[in-house]
């Protein structure tokens, strides 16, 4: 057997360079490089290989731990989960502060390989700096707090376990109903430590990505239920998008005259115009997906994972003879609300479900023009909200209408937090597939800039723009710096409202007066946040880290912004001002949030009875 003697560091390389995945016949290399921020934990050991050894794989720098992962995650995910970055770190801080993001991930179903440094396995010398010491059970690090929010995690304490680690944690990376955060722990003295490697472990290996075919017992379950519902109703979820599943989609609701909603990672599987389109569903979807959703006797969920949001918290669908269809590759999902499931990728299973439908000659039973007319209704609703004019200021439904409207239809909108993904679900209007990249599964504030520096690595050829509030940015903006480094231009959209105006909103609207979520200076006659905005120079910020940076308070002054940003080769901050609370809300929805059943305040109380009234409305399971 022909050896070759590496470092586990320099090995595990080797081993990420020369894997592929397959899809319909199509290999892409997987693995595209790594990110990373050196510490005494990585720096002798993958930095060593990164530097001398590290084949076609590309290093990008991080600014931060989290944002770096967060950049590698949106990179997946633009890049429909066929090609990543992994991530390495040092041990401690380093490491946790990549915990955000192995969540972040794992929650959207997206593949992301972490690298965190560990304690010495030798424990010579020990404790080292950073070093995490658990009285109870020694055999605890920091890398354990990886545990929960990882699909695969592995701790590497011998140079010869790679193998077995690393075949596993490509098998998790590459299925699409197991994907997710993979964790490979890797102890600071073992990335240095030689082996003789068998030859065979770097030959070129292809991952083929199945479409997995739903049985024919489970085709004919399907078929049966959905040939006995008159109101039928689509949910399309991110599956419809990583499967590539859009024109089959489209295709399918055309022949049998079935609407189409959309989940936040699903949206852009039909154009905002297509005729079956009725919107957004849920807690942030369109008047006329809710109401559609209320009168279905059959919900086909196609790779979505209900998530309460998308059901309203069990309360969008009410219909007495409701029943769920659900096309899912990931049974976990499949089998919520009590669903018929038909386990299968969403492409070949719509495939199937529509061949055994039109063999049975079956068709929706909606009346003639009932769905175009509920479509211009909520057409008309947007169009209002894109025209909102305030003699107060600039309504952010009228900032989203001007943003709409200016930039190419190409471009790339990432958003995950705050006010801003409701609206965006229920009015922006999207007319490609992979136009609107959402992380809505965590909401996870601080992805924004960091995702949209992942999106503009994997389409480096299209216009990107964040879409932040001025919190999200606060708490994490660093990729920035990245991008003006690597040469990866987007345009950030900082809405500045002085707070946490969304959380304001809910609180509000729940009893409160309104406390701790505005961004002002404290009053010491109240001892409380209740003095003076805040008044924070963004632009100015991101001009001191070499960005180009405008502002806007108008809309005549931000499409000039949008359009000078588009002429810029940098990366570049567009701060608007927008008025707090002109975000769009309600529309037939509900979310079932914690309130208090005791409480001074007879608003509060007075909330908490509605809350349990909307709740012994809403599904049990």
């Amino acid at each position: 057997m022909t050896t070759i003697r590496l470092t586990m560091a320099q090995a595990l390389l080797r081993f990420l360079d020369r894997q592929y995945v397959s899809v319909d016949g199509i290999e892409t290399k997987f693995v595209t490089g790594v990110m990373g921020i050196f510490g005494h934990g990585n720096v002798t050991g993958i930095g060593e290989a990164l530097e001398r050894s590290p084949g076609s794989l590309v290093y990008v720098q991080g600014k931060s731990e989290q944002g770096m992962a967060h950049a590698a995650t949106a990179y997946a995910k633009q890049s429909l989960r066929r090609k990543i970055y992994a991530c390495t770190s040092s041990i401690g801080p380093g490491a946790l502060n990549m915990v955000t993001a192995a969540g972040t991930a794992t929650v959207n179903r997206i593949p992301l390989l972490l690298l965190p440094g560990d304690n010495f396995a030798s424990r010579q010398p020990d404790p080292v700096l950073q070093q995490l010491e658990a009285s109870h059970d020694y055999t605890i690090s920091a890398t354990d707090c990886f545990k929960p929010v990882s699909k695969y995690w592995d701790r590497i304490v011998r140079p010869e376990q790679l193998m077995t680690a690393t075949l596993n944690a490509m098998r998790v990376l590459t299925d699409p109903s197991e994907t997710g955060a993979v964790t490979l722990a890797l102890p600071q003295d073992v990335q240095a430590e030689a082996y003789d490697y068998p030859a065979s472990f770097f030959e070129k290996r292809v991952h083929c990505v199945d479409r997995q075919a739903p049985t024919a017992e489970a085709l004919r379950q399907a078929t049966r239920l959905a040939t006995g519902a008159k109101r039928p109703l689509i949910v399309a979820g991110g599956g419809v998008q990583y499967s590539g599943a859009g024109e089959e989609l489209a295709a399918f609701a055309e022949k049998f005259g079935i609407p189409v909603a959309e989940t936040q990672a699903g949206k852009g599987s039909l154009p905002w115009n297509h005729p079956l389109y009725v919107g957004g569903i849920g807690v942030t979807g369109s008047r006329t997906a809710n109401r559609l959703a209320r009168e279905a006797d059959l919900i086909i969920g196609i790779g979505t994972r209900y998530s309460d949001f998308t059901t309203a918290s069990k309360s969008a669908f009410v219909h007495p003879e409701a029943r769920f269809l659900n096309l899912n590759v990931n049974r976990m999902d499949a089998v919520k609300l009590d669903g018929t499931v038909l386990a299968g990728d969403a492409l070949e299973s719509i495939r199937l479900l529509g061949e055994a439908l039109t063999e049975a000659g079956y068709a929706a039973s909606y009346g003639d023009g009932e769905i175009a007319a509920q479509r211009r209704e909520w057409n008309g609703e947007v169009d209002r909200l894109y025209a909102v004019e305030r003699s107060d200021g600039f309504a952010q439904t009228r900032a989203l209408g001007v943003i709409n409207e200016t930039i190419d239809e190409s471009s790339v909108i990432v958003c995950a937090a705050g006010s801003l993904p409701g609206d965006l679900q229920r009015v922006w209007r999207t007319g490609n597939s992979r136009g609107y990249h959402m992380e809505y599964g965590f909401s996870c504030m601080g992805y924004e800039v960091s995702g949209a520096f992942g999106v503009a690595l994997a389409e480096p050829d299209r216009e990107v723009y964040a879409f932040v509030g001025d919190g999200s940015y606060l708490m994490l903006h660093s990729e920035l710096v990245t991008s003006l480094q690597e040469g990866r231009k987007f345009t950030v959209l900082l809405f500045d409202n002085h707070g946490f105006q969304c959380i304001h909103n809910l609180q509000r609207g729940h009893g409160s007066d309104g406390f701790g979520n505005e961004f002002r200076y404290r009053e010491h006659s109240t001892g409380r946040y209740s003095g003076e905005t805040m008044l924070i120079d963004f632009a100015g910020h991101a001009r001191s880290l070499g960005a180009a940076a405008y502002k806007a308070s108008t809309a005549e002054e931000l499409r000039n912004a949008l359009e000078q940003a588009k002429a810029e080769t940098r990366t570049t901050l567009i701060e608007i001002s927008v008025l707090a609370g002109t975000n769009t809300d309600g529309y037939e929805s509900w979310w079932n949030v914690g309130v208090p059943e005791v409480s001074e305040s007879p608003k509060v109380v007075e909330a908490h009875r509605k809350m349990e009234t909307r709740k012994s409305q809403a599904r049990a399971y």
